[in-house]
C-alpha cells in the first residue's frame, strides 16, 4: 500500500470512525514518520491522531485499519470524558466491541534488529537483544537461571 495525502486519510478515519463507532471524526489525523516503535498515537490535547507511515507501506490495509481503530477507540473515548488509557476497562471493552488490536504487529523491517540471542539454562526461556548483555551479572527473569549466549 502507498502513502496518502492527508485529506484522503481523514476520509478514512472519519468513514471508519462512522462504520465502526456510528460517530463521526471531527478532529486532525496524519502521519508522523517520527514514530519509530509504535503504529499511532493519539495526543489528547491536541486531540490529534498520529500514525506511523511505515505501517502503511510494508503491511496491507487491515493493519493500518486496525491501528485506526484502536486510535478512534482512545479518541471517542475522550471526548466523552470516559476512561481512555490502555489500563482503563472502559478503553478494554471498546476495543473488545469493535474488533480493534490492543497492539500492532512488529514491523517486519524491525524483525532482523536483534543480534544476540539468550537461552536460559533451567527454564530454557529464550532472549532476544539488539545489545550485548554481560551473562556474569544478568540471570533469567523467569527462574533466576544462567544465560548463555546461543
Amino acid at each position: 500500500m502507498k502513502l496518502m495525502p492527508d485529506e484522503e486519510l481523514y476520509q478514512l478515519v472519519n468513514q471508519l470512525s462512522e462504520t465502526f463507532f456510528n460517530k463521526s471524526f471531527m478532529d486532525e489525523v496524519r502521519f508522523n514518520p517520527r514514530l519509530r516503535t509504535t503504529g499511532g498515537r493519539y495526543i489528547p490535547s491536541k486531540r490529534l491522531i498520529e500514525l506511523n507511515p511505515k505501517y502503511a507501506l510494508e503491511f496491507e490495509r487491515e493493519e493500518l485499519y486496525g491501528i485506526i481503530k484502536h486510535e478512534l477507540c482512545h479518541y471517542h473515548l475522550h471526548i466523552e470524558g470516559k476512561g481512555y488509557q490502555h489500563r482503563d476497562k472502559d478503553f478494554r471493552e471498546l476495543l473488545a466491541k469493535t474488533g480493534s488490536p490492543r497492539h500492532c504487529k512488529q514491523l517486519p523491517s524491525e524483525q532482523n534488529r536483534y543480534r544476540y540471542t539468550y537461552e536460559c539454562n533451567k527454564c530454557k526461556t529464550v532472549y532476544k537483544r539488539v545489545r550485548k548483555v554481560d551473562v556474569s551479572r544478568y540471570r533469567c527473569g523467569k527462574c533466576r537461571g544462567k544465560l548463555n549466549l546461543v
